[in-house]
């Protein structure tokens, strides 16, 4: 089992919560002709949406797919340039590898025309709710919590600031 979250383009899915859900159930059949891997062709802010939130979240499938390999191998060690360097150079400094990733942060993405699907690991739920929320809003996408029991269903800018009791 995964964390589910949606977001979608608010001019296409419809306002009221049955509708919506009627809406939803038919796009999760997923039957519309295109590659669900890719953001290309995808409507109102969701590329800009899928584009910031692949920087914390890579995607596991497509085009921009994380490459678990990547790090298998340690980085060399940065070797000094010239005779200078090698006389300042000391010993002792080096840089520090980078941090490792977390795994458990690459996310399965059903990218629909009008909706991106987002499947995360449970152990980052919480860091994924809080940034999939966040960068709804700032991009302007609607965002459905998929994974709650009766989960929100925030279409614009007011009602995200009303969930969030501003």
């Amino acid at each position: 089992m995964s964390y589910d979250l949606l977001v979608f383009d608010p001019a296409v899915a419809p306002r009221e919560r049955t509708e919506f859900m009627v809406w939803y159930k038919q796009l999760v059949k997923w039957d519309e002709e295109r590659d669900y891997n890719s953001p290309e062709g995808v409507t109102g802010n969701l590329h800009d949406f899928y584009e910031k939130l692949r920087e914390e979240f890579p995607p596991m499938n497509g085009p921009d797919a994380y490459d678990f390999d990547q790090l298998s191998t340690p980085l060399p060690e940065p070797k000094p340039k010239g005779f200078l360097s090698k006389i300042f150079t000391s010993k002792t400094v080096s840089s520090a590898p980078p941090p490792a990733f977390d795994e458990a942060l690459v996310t399965d993405y059903c990218i629909a025309k009008n909706a991106i699907y987002m499947a995360f690991a449970w152990s980052v739920s919480d860091q994924a709710y809080n940034r999939v929320f966040n960068t709804a809003l700032t991009t302007g996408v609607g965002f459905f919590d998929v994974s709650a029991d009766g989960g929100e269903i925030l279409h614009d800018a007011g009602q995200f600031d009303d969930f969030m009791g501003l």
